[in-house]
């Protein structure tokens, strides 16, 4: 069976960073894409960041220039560095993945999610 943990969130105030991490867990034949999505109260999901397996990266514009992906294929993990946090960064974080167990077939897996919460 596949998880997804988050860890990493929490308060901080405006200015400030943080670092989520996301570590996928089982069964894993092979992970493609991986991103971070978030959601606010009342808003939808929406995507952060994704990075491929090969490295390539997509920010969402309200980031680009504040937070960085990143992932250690060795370890499955899958990281965000968060500088610069305005309180409109204040969601739910969620780590998204799309990866083979060993039936070898992909499928789109969430995790629980780590809330952070920018205010001073």
């Amino acid at each position: 069976q596949v998880q997804l943990v988050e860890s990493g969130g929490g308060l901080v105030q405006p200015g400030g960073s943080l670092r989520l991490s996301c570590v996928a867990s089982g069964s894993i034949f092979n992970i493609k894409t991986m991103a971070w999505y978030r959601q606010a109260p009342g808003k939808e999901r929406e995507l952060v960041a994704s990075i491929t397996s090969a490295g390539s990266t997509n920010y969402a514009d309200s980031v680009k220039g504040r937070f960085t992906i990143s992932r250690d294929n060795a370890k499955n993990t899958l990281y965000l560095q968060m500088n610069s946090l305005k309180p409109e960064d204040t969601a739910g974080y969620y780590c998204n993945a799309i990866l083979a167990d060993y039936s070898g077939i992909y499928r789109n897996y969430w995790g629980q999610g780590t809330q952070v919460t920018v205010s001073s």
